[in-house]
């Protein structure tokens, strides 16, 4: 990944990066396949959260694809599903 791309996705993450942080949790990068699908890893209570698949669409692949319109797809590689 580009050094630059990095600090885009980084500096958009970072916009919402307070809302997950008041909860508990945060993201980081995991990668960017060669299909712009940016993965990332949702740390402390946002990896085992039930909101968190709405959280990563309503607000994460938001803020990153508004900053940063190459990406098509924001993955989350350690979601946890309700049961």
């Amino acid at each position: 990944m580009e050094i630059e791309l990095i600090e885009k996705i980084e500096n958009a993450l970072d916009s919402i990066r307070p809302y997950l942080e008041a909860d508990g949790g945060n993201v980081k990068i995991v990668g960017l396949n060669d299909d712009m699908v940016l993965q990332l890893e949702l740390t402390g209570t946002c990896s085992s959260c039930p909101m968190s698949t709405m959280t990563l669409k309503a607000g994460v692949e938001e803020a990153v694809k508004k900053a940063i319109p190459e990406i098509k797809k924001v993955e989350a590689i350690n979601i946890t599903l309700a049961e």
